[in-house]
């Protein structure tokens, strides 16, 4: 972190704060702002709540669509990390990628309907079977196959298998 005096009072105060932070060996801190890509952004988020929530105990961390900008191995590594952060803490998280919805415990499904006058959103629990057609209709879109399904399945079961002991190297660093 830097801090910096301005050079009159605002309604933060007398310091301008910025996070500093090297993406990469070798390259020199500068401001996480400007330099950190919407991916960065999620697991460099992900982290500092991780880390809070265990020294401050937090009960209850709340990720909205921390995705953002992650894909592929990335978004596994992160729902990975919030599955062994949920062993200790409540975690809600809205997401639209399905390796992260496949960690959850419980699976609910927001749905929104609208007419000329409004718009309602409507929230119901996903029963196992449920859960894996929505993470079906995630991965596959309009047409689910009997392959996109058995994908769906696949997922949901291997992370299950997800413990403290079964996360790989890299996963084990905040």
């Amino acid at each position: 972190m830097e801090f910096r005096k301005t050079d009159h009072y605002t309604v933060n105060g007398w310091d301008d704060v910025r996070f500093l932070i090297s993406t990469n060996p070798g390259e020199p801190m500068k401001p996480l702002d400007s330099v950190a890509s919407g991916g960065e952004l999620s697991r460099i988020m992900l982290a500092l709540k991780t880390v809070l929530a265990e020294n401050d105990e937090i009960e209850t961390l709340i990720f909205d669509e921390i995705d953002s900008g992650i894909s592929g191995r990335t978004a596994q590594m992160v729902a990975e990390k919030m599955k062994l952060t949920s062993a200790s803490h409540q975690v809600i998280c809205i997401t639209h990628l399905p390796q992260i919805a496949s960690m959850a415990d419980t699976h609910f499904l927001i749905e929104k309907t609208s007419d000329d006058s409004s718009t309602i959103s409507r929230i119901r629990l996903l029963q196992r079977e449920e859960s894996i057609a929505e993470l079906a209709r995630m991965l596959g879109g309009v047409r689910i196959t009997e392959a996109v399904m058995e994908n769906a399945r696949e997922m949901k079961k291997l992370a299950d298998a997800v413990r403290p002991d079964s996360v790989s190297e890299c996963n084990k660093v905040s």
